[in-house]
């Protein structure tokens, strides 16, 4: 196994390194483009059905978490609000967002139906969520069922019955107990105290059967400068598990969103240490991709931009749902960093 390229080694820190010290770039680690899947909840969940229908060649697998159709919002924050978190508005009209998806592939704003159909996908919704109503993502499973080759083998729906508005996590984990939230009730770090292994359930369905889950070193849990992919709406610091067997290259990659009200800045280190995720990605020698989004006044909540805030202020029809997104380029710019190969190994 190469040697960490010696730029990179030394660079991979404890999170809770001090807060003034220089950050390092994202690593390029060698990554395989062949089996990368995006997990996302909440906005976050509605980014990575962006980002897979933008991309789809790009990407093996999906799993959404608590959110529901693509381009719901259709560049309006009422609509947002009205239809694809609450529905007093009514319904999606998922015939219509067929419509516009079609439009996009003919302009080569998003990927060819055929890749589309390929993808694997994973949906979760909690029945008792009071934040995005659980029949968006019965929405999202139907609107995805019309695109897949064969929605019975490449398609799994979870609805939980006793489960609110977050990320489920076991209960078993050495988590503080701040940094969780009531399984039904959510709220605080939407880190949902549900004995749920969510993680490991949405990679196995994405990905085939896995070694088990081990411990992780949480030195290898890269705290790294944004600025580089710095577009409206993302932070300056975003993280990155990156297992010791992955320096050598050629590690598996998940992308993984969180939703609004989760990053780092409003939760801490919660969600990247305590995803469930990284025990995961250890034990089957898979990078973990924690990119960060950010407060601001047109997104107090720090959510990922799935109704167009990054670009309605210049476009009458914002294009943040297509491969021309500023966050949809940032995002798979980062992928594109981790695929390069290091210096000298070429």
């Amino acid at each position: 196994m190469r040697a960490f390229p010696p730029l990179v080694a030394g660079l991979l820190f404890s999170a809770g390194a001090l807060a003034n010290d220089p950050l390092p770039e994202l690593p390029p680690l060698g990554t395989s483009p062949d089996a990368i899947s995006v997990i996302g909840i909440s906005s976050g969940g509605y980014m990575a059905t962006q980002l897979a229908v933008a991309w789809p060649e790009r990407f093996e697998g999906l799993a959404v978490l608590a959110a529901g159709p693509w381009s719901c919002a259709q560049g309006g924050l009422g609509r947002a609000l009205g239809q694809c978190m609450s529905t007093r508005r009514g319904p999606p009209d998922l015939a219509a967002l067929n419509l516009k998806l079609r439009d996009y592939q003919a302009r080569e704003l998003v990927g060819d139906a055929s890749d589309l159909a390929e993808l694997r996908a994973y949906v979760w919704h909690g029945e008792a969520d009071n934040v995005v109503d659980a029949s968006l993502g019965e929405a999202l499973a139907e609107q995805l069922s019309g695109w897949l080759a064969n929605p019975r083998d490449q398609l799994k729906v979870n609805l939980a019955p006793t489960a609110g508005h977050g990320w489920p996590i076991r209960s078993d984990e050495q988590i503080p107990p701040s940094w969780l939230a009531e399984c039904r009730g959510g709220g605080g770090t939407h880190l949902l105290a549900c004995g749920t292994d969510i993680a490991g359930e949405a990679l196995a369905w994405l990905h085939g059967e896995l070694a088990p889950a081990q411990e992780v070193d949480m030195t290898q849990l890269l705290r790294f400068d944004q600025e580089d992919f710095a577009v409206r709406g993302m932070g300056s610091v975003g993280y990155a598990l990156i297992p010791e067997a992955c320096q050598a290259g050629g590690c598996d990659l998940t992308l993984a969103l969180h939703g609004c009200g989760m990053d780092s800045k409003q939760i801490g280190e919660a969600f990247v240490r305590h995803s469930g995720l990284n025990e995961w990605a250890v034990a089957n020698q898979r990078v973990v991709l924690y990119p960060q989004a950010e407060t601001s006044l047109a997104n107090p909540q720090g959510c990922w931009d799935w109704w167009g805030f990054t670009e309605s202020t210049w476009q009458l029809d914002p294009l943040h749902d297509t491969r021309e997104g500023v966050q949809v380029r940032a995002l798979m710019a980062m992928i594109d960093r981790l695929e390069e190969q290091p210096a000298g190994d070429e």
